[in-house]
């Protein structure tokens, strides 16, 4: 049993390390050659079609497959000549939008590199079809659902939106061997029971509430093991395994059912890295993915590393905690005043746009994480336009507790101008007196 154990380590470390090596030259084939250029969560639909237009002027097949609920166009591009069918597609989740980028990425690379043997190999092994964006409406809006208010991955069985509809034709009509189905997780997804976000979580899916296993579900297996091991290097610690949890009427889990076993990819983010790092991160399983299928030495790998991922998990971090703050309550009389720490988190917003903070938890958050903390000690804060309370904005106002402040003023920003603000996520007066822990 030991020398099983140490030799699956063994094999553990020489597969992190082969792989790191083509995820080191993958990476730096991004760096050079990515045509993405905006942040992912401003791509709008126009944006995508320049996208696009760019690869069919370097010759890659783009199709318009469908039409939206809105009547927007939605695409389908296709490289190689191979029998082995792999189908992917992104934003069926309009403000999902990492894996759409990335793909245009994929698409770009493979198409600019066709003299090179490990894509000579791709080409000639596979066919890869792609929606790079399935949910246009919802993408424009930067919303989860279609036009209807519809989640299109929950319209597997109705088929009520035109975009399901779609998806599941392109399925019927051509049999894929494999799919990936491209998301994006809620940025303060943990990695486990760890405070380490997850950057990118995997997920292969199940066609049944049984869990049953198929040829192809174990390759997926060790497909998803490979792009893991391309990933360590770069995340380590921050690869997470989603819950897999039979979801009857999802796609994922419907593409499995249909004799399409599927992958999930779901983005998380990694703090102090913009969304551009997560672009690249796809990209380099993606292409750690279908290489891996070209020359065949996806059967060599060892599941072991997806098999090992800690499971996702949630409820563990906020974007930042104030500890040991002395939160006064301006409304009550005489003005109350808890000891207590203080949770902010972000709400997901397209990155050009301003995002608003909220007040999520007021306690003792010793099990809590914040991805900032501050040691609020020696300060008074109060809300500078709301109570400070859970669900309200938190822009604060931050008074050292030697001054004197009457806290009934009528305009107390004003009055008593405070040491600190913070707000909208930021510090627009006295970064750095609240000190950083």
């Amino acid at each position: 049993m030991k020398i099983a154990f140490l030799f699956a380590l063994v094999f553990l470390v020489l597969s992190i390390n082969m792989q790191a090596q083509t995820a080191a030259e993958f990476g730096k084939i991004w760096e050079k050659q990515h045509i993405s250029n905006i942040f992912p969560s401003n791509v709008r639909h126009k944006n995508l079609k320049n996208y696009l237009d760019g690869l069919k002027k370097l010759g890659v097949n783009v199709v318009e497959a469908g039409r939206s609920f809105s009547d927007r166009e939605i695409y389908q591009i296709e490289f190689g000549k191979g029998p082995l069918k792999v189908f992917m597609w992104s934003q069926m989740h309009g403000d999902e939008p990492t894996a759409t980028s990335a793909l245009i990425d994929m698409f770009t690379v493979l198409q600019k590199n066709r003299n090179k043997d490990w894509v000579k190999n791709i080409e000639k092994v596979m066919t890869i079809r792609a929606v790079p964006m399935l949910n246009p409406d919802g993408a424009e809006a930067y919303v989860r659902r279609n036009e209807q208010g519809i989640d299109i991955n929950r319209d597997a069985l109705d088929l009520k939106t035109p975009e399901a509809r779609l998806l599941k034709k392109l399925r019927d009509d051509w049999s894929p061997d494999i799919g990936f189905n491209l998301h994006n997780q809620n940025a303060l997804t943990t990695a486990g029971q760890t405070n380490k976000q997850a950057a990118i979580s995997f997920l292969v899916v199940y066609g049944d509430e049984k869990k049953t296993t198929s040829e192809g579900h174990e390759r997926n297996k060790r497909l998803a093991s490979a792009m893991v091991s391309a990933l360590h290097p770069y995340i380590p610690g921050h690869i997470g395994r989603y819950d897999d949890g039979f979801a009857p009427t999802a796609f994922g889990d419907n593409f499995s059912a249909w004799g399409t076993p599927a992958i999930l990819i779901e983005t998380g983010a990694l703090h102090g890295r913009d969304e551009m790092f997560l672009v690249k991160m796809n990209f380099i399983a993606f292409l750690t993915a279908v290489k891996s299928l070209g020359d065949n030495t996806e059967k060599s790998v060892s599941p072991i590393n997806y098999e090992s991922l800690p499971n996702n998990a949630s409820g563990r971090i906020f974007n930042f905690i104030f500890r040991n703050a002395s939160i006064v309550d301006r409304t009550s009389q005489p003005h109350n005043v808890l000891a207590a720490d203080m949770a902010v988190n972000f709400e997901r917003r397209r990155a050009e746009l301003t995002s608003p903070a909220f007040v999520r938890q007021i306690g003792h958050l010793s099990a809590f994480a914040g991805l900032e903390e501050y040691d609020a000690k020696d300060f008074n804060v109060v809300g500078r336009f709301q109570p400070l309370r859970t669900g309200n904005f938190s822009e604060l106002l931050f008074y050292r507790k030697s001054r004197q402040v009457d806290w009934s003023a009528a305009d107390l920003e004003k009055e008593f101008p405070p040491d600190a603000i913070f707000s909208l996520g930021k510090w627009i007066k006295g970064e750095g007196v609240i000190q950083k822990k």
